[in-house]
């Protein structure tokens, strides 16, 4: 009965926070040197998007078999390895804010943070970059094809429909 993949749904929290993200590490940089706080915020919010960005590549994994069916392997292999890239990319900015956090010396947290603020607009490049082949798997290759009615069943919906019609 529910038969729609979880991948698209998760995909959306770690790229949504990929555009967040700048924004919370450019306030860092610009309180690091006073506020401790906010470093140990913009490092959870980094984590969410680490963990959320793990579950879509899990979740994309699960879902690969079914949807080599319909697309090109070429398409979503593009895909993948963008998709990893995010990941460790992410993991590599939660390194850098969790030095800017733990860090007391003001001037070396300011460093970390301006460091971290420079990958996570990375991480918001390669996240659009994942999501533009994401979005080619859908609308260009017909991904979500893999996910719809069986072909039995539409044919049969089809000569139903048709008789239908002929039937006016």
């Amino acid at each position: 009965m529910f038969d729609l993949p979880l991948h698209p749904a998760i995909v959306h929290l770690p790229l949504g926070l990929a555009f967040v993200m700048p924004v919370a590490a450019l306030f860092l940089v610009l309180r690091a040197s006073d506020e401790r706080r906010t470093a140990c915020l913009v490092v959870a919010l980094q984590a969410v998007l680490v963990v959320g960005a793990l579950a879509s590549l899990r979740t994309g994994e699960g879902d690969e078999e079914r949807v080599e069916q319909v697309v090109p392997e070429a398409a979503i292999e593009v895909h993948e390895e963008r998709a990893e890239l995010f990941l460790w990319l992410s993991v590599a900015v939660l390194a850098g804010f969790v030095v800017a956090a733990a860090v007391r010396e003001p001037k070396v947290r300011q460093v970390a943070a301006g460091v971290s603020l420079a990958g996570a607009l990375a991480v918001t490049g390669v996240g659009v970059a994942v999501g533009h082949a994401g979005g080619e798997l859908v609308y260009t290759h017909g991904a979500a094809a893999a996910h719809t009615e069986a072909p039995s069943a539409t044919a049969s919906q089809r000569t139903h429909h048709e008789e239908d019609e002929d039937d006016d």
